[in-house]
C-alpha cells in the first residue's frame, strides 16, 4: 500500500477502466509487477482500437491494397479478367481479424492474472468504482490506485447528428456491406484520409472536405501536399479550406451545402456522409466529480506522469488528451504503473511518438515538422531523398514519395523524420529510434543499410542534409 492509504484494505491494488491498448498494457504491467489488478470494460475486450479502430481499419485497408494491386497486375505479368470487388467479404474478413485479436487480448489478461469486470465503471469516491450493467449498479470495487483508460468517441458536428445510414461515423463506415456510389467525407485527418482511400478503392466516388489548407494539417506541408497529389491521382476529389455548412437526409441519400474556398457554395448529393473531425474523451459516465478529478476542456488533467489532481488516480490515452494514438496510450501506461510502483519513469515525449496513416503511399512521421522546428528556435538542416531514385522502389513499382529529415544545424541531431511512400509505416521505426536516441545526420549516413531496400532512402536523406 502507499503511505497515504491510511491502513485501509482494498479489493485491488490497481483498477483499470478500459481494455484498449493503454488499459491493457496498464493492467498487464501492474499485474506483472505483483499488484492485485482488475480491469473494467463495458464493451468488447480490446476497446475501440481492436474492435472499431486500428485493427478493423487496417484489415480493410489491406483489402483496398489488394483491390488496387489486382487492377495494376498486368505490367507485372498477371492478367486478371472479370474480377470484382466484394465489400461484404472484406468486412467479414476484418471482423474475423477483430475477433482473433480481441480473444488474444482477453487470453493475455487472464494469463497475467488480471481480474476481468464487465460493465460501465463510475466513481463513487476516489477509491471506489461502481460497475453498472443494464442501468443498475451490479458490483462495487475498491482499489488503492485507479487508472482511467476509457478512450474516446467520434465527434459530431452541430446539426449533423449520426443516424448510422446517411450521416455516419467511422464505426458505421467499417461495416458497410456495399460501397456507396458517392461518399462525402468531412475531415482530412488520418481517419478521413484512410476511409477515403478505402472506399475509393472499393469503387465509390469520394469527395473529401478539409477545413485547413492541407490534408493531414498537423504534418509537414510537403507531406500533406504530396499525399494530396497521390490521392487525387487515385481518383479522390479533395477540397481544402472548405466547410460543410449543413447536411440533411433525402429520399436518395443526403444533401450537403459546402462553403468553398472562394466564398461560394456548392451543393453535393451523396449516398452518405462520413464525419471524421476528431475524437472526444469518454468521460461523461465516469462521474469524475465524485472522486474530485479535474478536467480541462473535457480531457482529464494530469501531470507529466499521468497523475491527476487526486493522488491515487491516473489517466492515460485519449481521455488525457494530446496526441490521440494507441501506442502513445501504451507508453503512458508504462509511465503510470512505474509511478504507482515507485520506480523511476520518464514522461512520454510526444516529439518521439510516431504518427502513421495507412494508405498508399503511406505516411509516417516522428518529431518536429520543418516549420515547428523553426518555430521552436532551431536552426535547421533539411535532407531529402526521393523513392523515384530507389532501386527497390522501382523494382516494386512504388516510385511515389520521399523521405524528409530535419536536423539541428548545430548539433546534427535528428529533430523530425517524415516519410511518404510505400512501406513508410514500417520504415518509421528507424527514425523513431534515431529521434529517441538523439542520433545525428552523420551517424545515420554512416550506418550501413542493406541494398536494395527502401530504407536506403533514409541514409540518402541524411547524406543530403550533410551536403547542405
Amino acid at each position: 500500500m502507499s503511505p497515504d492509504s491510511g491502513g485501509n484494505s482494498f479489493d485491488f491494488d490497481v483498477a483499470v477502466i478500459g481494455s484498449g491498448p493503454g488499459g491493457f498494457d496498464a493492467a498487464v504491467n501492474a499485474a506483472r509487477s505483483g499488484l492485485r489488478t482488475c480491469i473494467v470494460e463495458k464493451d468488447a475486450i480490446g476497446g475501440v482500437c481492436v474492435n472499431w479502430g486500428c485493427i478493423p481499419t487496417k484489415a480493410l485497408l489491406r483489402s483496398a491494397e489488394i483491390f488496387r494491386l489486382a487492377g495494376e497486375a498486368e505490367p507485372f505479368g498477371l492478367r486478371i479478367d472479370g474480377s470484382s470487388v466484394d465489400v461484404a467479404q472484406a468486412v467479414k474478413r476484418s471482423r474475423r481479424v477483430v475477433l482473433t485479436v480481441s480473444k488474444g487480448v482477453e487470453y493475455l489478461l487472464k494469463r497475467s492474472n488480471v481480474t476481468m469486470k464487465r460493465g460501465e465503471a463510475s466513481f463513487a469516491d476516489a477509491h471506489t468504482l461502481e460497475i453498472i450493467r443494464d442501468g443498475n449498479v451490479k458490483e462495487t470495487v475498491t482499489a488503492e490506485n485507479i487508472i482511467i483508460a476509457a478512450g474516446g468517441y467520434a465527434r459530431e458536428l452541430p446539426g449533423m447528428t449520426f443516424d448510422g445510414k446517411t450521416i455516419v461515423s467511422s464505426r458505421e463506415a467499417l461495416t458497410m456491406q456495399t460501397a456507396p456510389g458517392k461518399m462525402l467525407i468531412i475531415g482530412g485527418g488520418a481517419i478521413g484520409v484512410e476511409m477515403a482511400w478505402y472506399y475509393s478503392a472499393a469503387g465509390s466516388d469520394v469527395i473529401l472536405v478539409e477545413l485547413m489548407p492541407q490534408i493531414l494539417p498537423q504534418e509537414d506541408i510537403e507531406v500533406g501536399e504530396g499525399l494530396k497529389r497521390s490521392l487525387v491521382k487515385a481518383g479522390i476529389e479533395i477540397i481544402n479550406e472548405a466547410v460543410v455548412k449543413k447536411a440533411e437526409a433525402t429520399e436518395k441519400g443526403m444533401l450537403a451545402v459546402v462553403g468553398m474556398p472562394d466564398g461560394g457554395e456548392r451543393t453535393v448529393e451523396a449516398d452518405c456522409m462520413l464525419v471524421a473531425v476528431g475524437v472526444a474523451p469518454n468521460t461523461a459516465g465516469l462521474t469524475l466529480e465524485k472522486a474530485g478529478v479535474a478536467t480541462e476542456k473535457g480531457f482529464i488533467a494530469t501531470d507529466e506522469f499521468c497523475r491527476t489532481n487526486v493522488g491515487n488516480i491516473f489517466a492515460i490515452g485519449d481521455v488525457r488528451g494530446g496526441v490521440l494514438l494507441a501506442h502513445k496510450a501504451s507508453a503512458e501506461a508504462g509511465v503510470a504503473v512505474k509511478t504507482i510502483t515507485g520506480k523511476k519513469s520518464k514522461p512520454v515525449d510526444e516529439t518521439r511518438v510516431p504518427r502513421c496513416v495507412y494508405v498508399e503511399p503511406s505516411v509516417a512521421c516522428v518529431g518536429y515538422t520543418e516549420k515547428q522546428a523553426v518555430e521552436n528556435g532551431y536552426t535547421v538542416k533539411v535532407g531529402r531523398s526521393s523513392f523515384a531514385a530507389s532501386g527497390k522502389a522501382n523494382a516494386y513499382g512504388v516510385r511515389e514519395g520521399f523521405v524528409k529529415m530535419v536536423f539541428d544545424a548545430g548539433t546534427g541531431e535528428l529533430l523530425g523524420g517524415h516519410v511518404l511512400g510505400h512501406g513508410a509505416v514500417e520504415l518509421i521505426g528507424e527514425l523513431a529510434l534515431a529521434r529517441s536516441l538523439g542520433t545525428t545526420a552523420e551517424q545515420i549516413a554512416e550506418t550501413v543499410h542493406a541494398h536494395p531496400t527502401l530504407s536506403e532512402s533514409i541514409r540518402e536523406a541524411a547524406e543530403n542534409a550533410l551536403e547542405q
